[in-house]
Parts: structure tokens; C-alpha cells; sequence
């Protein structure tokens, strides 16, 4: 009787190691499958691809294969040409020159707070202290700022017999030229889009969360693609819920290609990824929209400064454009400097300036700042970003003449 609870008894044991055996080996193959996932994608919508056709079974001895498996090396990258699926249409997007004067509309609040507003004031027949009180005021409530509001009401006093005299269309066409002055109508606003050397043209768009940055990215995406540029666009911000899935979107609208990483992952491995696909694919402008930076994070713009190293040891950063939110006011100002010490930021980006009284903020950013303001947001639409041009933007403050 012992030696049949023995028995017993082993067998149990056997059981449970076996089945925990088993288990283990479950847990480990779901170890493998998420570290797997980690990795970076390529996403793009792709052609269908033609079906091979099945091939006569070998009648070759089979041959004995090795007891370690080499992997093969990665196949290079190749972008499929730029051919919709069926039902899949790519969107063409209009070229950049001339958005300004189209949108130009879409100042229309600006106009009235602004242009409208000088024009009410300096069309009086004499201009009194009080007029002149009300001149700078409605400059400073348009964040143009203290030091260019200055310059402007200092040239218009010197001209202030010219204006006793002036007709609308004059006093219209002094202010418009008073305005574009201050707005640094010399300054390179270029972008650092183009090939180098055989090398793709890297743009970073960095910013605070909130600015409209990803939703920017997408745009200017396709300004390039209306251009006839080839992009290739990096959704290095991994920390923001579906911010991925969203720049993939505006990339699948155009036929971009859209290098992406997990939820989390190393930001700076992913824009390393988009440059390399970006270097070997020969695109014109690899995109990469970096983590909505929390400017007051020392950590975080550190983190910033490494993806910029890191990319740089594919290719050359040509462009850093800094997002800015024009209804943050003079707060843009601030997170500019601070954005400027983790990177060399080359331009800015000026987002809803549509219905807006703050259209001076462009004024204000170039001046105590030294970057030009290089495009503008004048609406929601797909198509309303626009590059800035300092006469059509001040005659679209001024408005036209009743």
C-alpha cells in the first residue's frame, strides 16, 4: 500500500511540473511578441502587389540544413511608387506660391482690430496726444510690441503733416509701408527643404503641446507635395496618444510614407529610422515631428537636443521650425528663447492666426528674436498654411479701401 501512495504521489509531482513547463513557455513567446512590436514600421498605402505563380514541386534530394540558422540581412528600403489602390485616390495639394493673397481673408478680424482701427485714427484731420495714445494702444493690443510699436508711431509723427493731407488710398498705402518695414521684409524665409550632396534636406518641427505642431507637420507636408517634393514623415512623438495615427493620416492623404515607432518608445530612434528610410529611399525632405515639449522640462529639452544629434549622424538637420500658437500672445516669446537654447530653432511656424486681433505677434517674434516668422496658419482647412510674405501679410492687416 506505501509503495502505491509513492506512486501516487510522483505522478502528481510529474503533472504539475509539466504543466508549468508549459506555462512558462507561454509567457516567454508573449515576452517575444511584445518586444517584437517595439520596433519601428513603415506605413504607406501601397499598390497591390502581383501574385506569383505556383511553382512545380522540386524533385531535388532535400538538403540537410545546418544546426544554426543564419539570419538573412535586412532588405534595403524601397519606396512603392506613388500609385493609388483601387478606391484609393492620393489628394494633389495646390502650390505654395500665392496662399498668402488667397487666404487673405482670413485676417479679416485682424483687419478690423488692427488696420482698420490706425486708419479710423490717422485719417482725423489733426491728431492730437490722445490719438497718438490711441495709435499705440491699438499696436499693442495687436502683440506687434513695445519696441516696433515705437519705431511705427515715431516714422508717423515725422509724417504726421503728410497725413493731414492724405487721401484714403495714400494714408492706406503709407501704413501698409510703415507696417511691411517692421516686419523685416530682408530676412531669409527660405526653407532648408532641398537635397545636399546626395543627401535628403532634414526638417525638425518642435513645440509645445497645444500649438497645433502635428496637425502643422501634416500641412506643411503637403506644401512640399504641392511643390512636387518627395517626403518622407517621422511620428517621433511617442509619448502623445495617436499622434502617430494622426500625421500617418495626413501622409496617407498625399501618398507619403510614414515612419512610426510604439507608444512610449525612444523618440530619437524613431527620427533616426525616418532619416536612414529617408537617406536610402533618395527622397528630397525627411519631416519629423518631435514630442510636444513641455518647455519648462529641462529633461525633456535635453531629450530634444539628442534627437537632433542622433539624426545628424545619418544626415545634416537643414530646417527647425518652432511651432507657436499666436493666441498665446507674448508667452510665444518665452517659449521661443527657451526652445532656442536646446536647439537652433531657423524659423517659425505662426498657427491660428485666423479670427484672431493678434496678427502684430509676427512683428514682436522676428524683432527680439532674430528668426523670421517663415509660414502662417490662417485656418483649419487642409491647404491654409501659407509662407509669409510681409507685403501681402500687411496689406491683408490694413484691409482694402471702402
Amino acid at each position: 500500500m506505501e509503495f502505491v501512495l509513492i506512486a501516487i504521489a510522483i505522478l502528481v509531482v510529474a503533472l504539475i511540473a509539466g504543466v508549468s513547463l508549459l506555462v512558462g513557455r507561454g509567457r516567454k513567446t508573449a515576452r517575444l511578441d511584445d518586444d517584437a512590436a517595439a520596433g519601428t514600421t513603415l506605413t504607406r498605402p501601397r499598390p497591390p502587389q502581383p501574385t506569383a505563380p505556383p511553382t512545380a514541386p522540386s524533385t531535388a534530394p532535400p538538403v540537410e540544413q545546418p544546426d544554426a540558422v543564419v539570419p538573412e540581412p535586412p532588405p534595403s528600403v524601397e519606396l512603392p511608387p506613388a500609385e493609388p489602390e483601387p478606391g484609393l485616390a492620393f489628394e494633389t495639394p495646390p502650390p505654395s506660391a500665392g496662399r498668402l493673397v488667397r487666404l487673405r481673408s482670413r485676417l479679416a478680424r485682424s483687419q478690423s482690430s488692427l488696420g482698420r482701427g490706425l486708419l479710423t485714427v490717422l485719417a482725423r484731420e489733426k491728431l492730437t496726444e490722445d490719438d497718438w495714445e490711441e495709435v499705440e494702444e491699438t499696436l499693442l493690443a495687436a502683440d506687434v510690441g513695445v519696441a516696433a510699436t515705437t519705431q511705427i508711431v515715431e516714422r508717423l509723427r515725422t509724417q504726421s503733416m503728410v497725413l493731414a493731407t492724405a487721401s484714403g488710398q495714400d494714408l492706406r498705402e503709407l501704413l501698409v509701408s510703415e507696417l511691411t518695414a517692421v516686419l523685416g521684409p530682408d530676412m531669409d524665409r527660405s526653407l532648408g527643404v532641398d537635397r545636399h550632396d546626395g543627401l535628403p534636406g532634414v526638417v525638425l518641427v518642435v513645440g509645445v503641446n497645444g500649438a497645433g505642431k502635428t496637425t502643422t507637420v501634416g500641412k506643411i507636408a503637403r506644401v512640399l507635395v504641392g511643390d512636387g517634393k518627395s517626403v518622407v514623415l517621422g511620428a517621433a512623438d511617442t509619448f502623445r496618444a495617436a499622434a502617430a495615427d494622426q500625421l500617418e493620416t495626413w501622409g496617407e492623404r498625399v501618398g507619403v510614407l510614414t515612419v512610426r515607432g510604439r507608444e512610449g518608445g525612444d523618440p530619437a530612434s524613431v527620427a533616426f529610422e525616418a532619416v536612414r528610410t529617408g537617406v536610402e529611399a533618395e527622397v528630397d525632405v525627411v519631416l519629423i515631428d518631435t514630442a510636444g515639449r513641455l518647455h519648462t522640462k529641462s529633461g525633456l529639452m535635453d531629450e530634444l537636443g539628442k534627437i537632433k544629434r542622433v539624426v545628424e549622424k545619418q544626415s545634416p538637420v537643414t530646417e527647425v521650425l518652432l511651432v507657436l500658437d499666436a493666441t498665446t500672445g507674448q508667452n510665444g516669446i518665452v517659449q521661443a528663447r527657451v526652445f532656442t537654447d536646446a536647439v537652433t530653432v531657423t524659423g517659425v511656424v505662426l498657427t491660428k492666426l485666423d479670427g484672431t486681433a493678434k496678427g502684430g505677434i509676427v512683428v514682436s517674434v522676428q524683432r527680439e528674436l532674430g528668426i523670421p516668422v517663415k509660414l502662417i496658419g490662417l485656418g483649419e482647412g487642409a491647404d491654409d498654411l501659407a509662407p509669409f510674405e510681409p507685403r501681402a501679410f500687411a496689406e491683408a492687416l490694413v484691409g482694402a479701401e471702402d
